[in-house]
């Protein structure tokens, strides 16, 4: 009987030592600071192309919001200038817009007097050079969302070489050493698509908000064109 009774009090000091050594164990969560500088020198070519693409993002993205405001009034006050007889004072109201569109009107009125022709193809050449304008540095966000990722995964493979060539050198085959360096590896991946697919949702919203700047200038020249055209009919 004290034999039984001396065996359940040793399993027992056994259990709570064993419980004291668990507690006695650091929490190690995965923090996402940590993970990314355990990424490597991969990480700082994937960050400068994030950086990088943000700030062409919200460049672009004001100065084609601005390009893209409602000039309504701005036909509405040239049409009066040019009923009126009074090209200059139109020629200064375009001045004043400092607007892609008053750029274009502004070129047409210094072609009054010429064939119709002739002045569409002065506002069509000064719309070309302002979405020129517009595009400007977008196709870089094209790029990044290109080569981000491939970024990611050469600093993947470059970690992957790595683990095997230690294991080689060590000749430890052991899941833990595999499993505890590839995971680390693998957030170059998961860091260079993620950098990939914002810039290309990026690189197609400032696509779409020039085509709808494009389309807003077609139509308010052809109705400047008419504008032109009224006194002959």
């Amino acid at each position: 009987m004290q034999a039984v009774t001396d065996t359940v009090t040793h399993l027992t000091d056994t259990a709570k030592h064993a419980a004291q050594q668990l507690a006695a164990i650091p929490d190690q969560d995965l923090r996402f600071g940590d993970l990314l500088l355990k990424g490597g020198w991969v990480m700082l070519p994937i960050g400068v192309l994030a950086i990088l693409g943000l700030v062409i993002f919200f460049e672009r993205y004001f100065t084609i919001r601005k390009a893209s405001k409602n000039e309504s009034n701005l036909l509405v006050q040239i049409r009066s200038s040019i009923h009126s007889g009074n090209l200059e004072s139109a020629m200064a109201i375009c001045r004043n817009s400092n607007s892609p569109l008053g750029r274009m009107l502004q070129k047409g009125l210094l072609r009054i007097g010429r064939p119709i022709k002739d002045i569409e193809g002065a506002i069509e050449n000064i719309g070309k050079i302002e979405v020129a304008k517009l595009e400007k540095n977008i196709g870089i966000l094209g790029i990044v969302a290109g080569i981000a990722p491939m970024f990611g995964f050469l600093g993947t493979i470059a970690g992957v070489i790595k683990i095997f060539y230690d294991i080689s050198k060590t000749d430890n085959i052991s899941m833990g050493v595999i499993s505890g360096g590839l995971y680390v590896k693998m957030v170059t991946s998961a860091a260079g698509l993620f950098v990939g697919i914002v810039a290309y949702v990026c690189y197609h919203i400032l696509n779409m908000m020039v085509d709808k700047v494009i389309l807003q200038l077609e139509t308010d020249a052809i109705e400047f064109i008419d504008l032109l055209e009224e006194p002959s009919k």
